[in-house]
């Protein structure tokens, strides 16, 4: 089968190549998965880069997420699954069969079914960024009735966030940086939606809201003060994600606050969590609740293009075609 892979960490024009390797056959518990569609994450080109190294053994195939249809399943696992249109997560964890080649072999329970309304395009952008989203929002219980604060409304962990929180009965703000992330924001149900770079951010949301019950962070080190100055004892800031160095944490105003600080990397989350945010991301997306975002179309043999357009910070989703 084609597929990408790389043997050593650097740039991705560098160690990122397109081959033949031989097709993987499904084990015991596990299912075979023809791509369509595999999404690339922030964490897909950190991996490969070095700046999150991971052990490769002879070879490791990127990307977590994808679509496709089963087309072959191993021991124990139900037949009838064969021809099921899926949605994948953490394919590339721990194991070389990620979603950038023709095919994947994945443990059953990680190939979701994908409702016939959805497209293979929203099944591959779901993954690692709603997973994210869902335990930043439902670690520490439900929304219903509550605020959520979402940092960069226009991401693609934002945007699920945006979506789940709404669908869970939930008023969210989100901030963002541009006019164009702002109408996205709006699009994914965002009650209001604030430019951080304009003066007086701060205040038009205090308008709107005193306090927020949970706040998604995606850059803890520039939003804290604005974090805080919306904290009460009940509010919890979940933080999924450092482009930044470390922080310094202001101890005495988090104690004043009473704030509490969640720190989320899907690699660490409990099997049992991981099992319910893919349970509940499935109910979201069989109520409609969840939407694709833009979505940015390379071929196969254009990874390292495509891995670039992410570490360059491209808005929307951006997919290999596989075809």
């Amino acid at each position: 089968m084609r597929a990408v892979i790389y043997e050593r960490e650097g740039p991705a024009s560098e160690v990122l190549r397109v081959t033949e390797i031989p097709r993987p056959e499904p084990g015991p518990g596990e299912v075979r998965v023809r791509v369509s569609f595999s999404a690339v994450n922030p964490t897909d080109w950190k991996s490969r880069s070095g700046a999150t190294a991971r052990r490769i053994d002879q070879f490791q195939v990127p990307h977590h997420d994808g679509s496709g249809v089963i087309d072959a399943v191993g021991e124990g696992v139900d037949e009838g699954r064969i021809g099921q249109r899926v949605w994948l997560w953490m394919a590339a964890a721990g194991r070389p069969w990620g979603t950038a080649a023709q095919w994947s072999v994945v443990p059953e329970w990680q190939a979701v079914p994908l409702p016939d309304r959805c497209s293979l395009e929203l099944g591959a952008s779901l993954g690692v960024p709603a997973l994210t989203a869902h335990r930043c929002l439902f670690a520490d219980g439900d929304l219903e009735g509550r605020t959520v604060l979402v940092a960069g409304g226009a991401g693609a962990v934002g945007h699920f966030a945006i979506e789940l929180a709404r669908h869970r009965g939930a008023r969210v703000v989100a901030t963002v940086s541009t006019p164009e992330k702002a109408d996205l924001a709006r699009r994914a149900g965002a009650d209001l939606v604030v430019n951080y770079r304009e003066e007086g951010a701060l205040e038009r949301i205090r308008a709107f809201t005193d306090t927020v019950d949970r706040v998604v962070e995606v850059n803890l080190a520039a939003n804290l003060t604005m974090d805080l100055g919306l904290a009460s004892p009940e509010t919890v800031v979940s933080v999924y994600a450092i482009d930044t160095p470390d922080p310094v944490l202001p101890v005495r105003a988090c104690m004043a606050a009473n704030v509490t600080l969640r720190f989320v990397l899907l690699y660490g989350v409990p099997p049992a969590e991981l099992h319910r945010g893919v349970l509940e991301v499935g109910r979201a997306l069989e109520a409609g609740a969840l939407t694709e975002l833009p979505v940015h179309r390379f071929p196969l043999d254009q990874c390292a293009a495509a891995q670039d357009a992410v570490q360059a910070g491209a808005v929307g989703k951006v997919l290999l075609e596989i075809g």
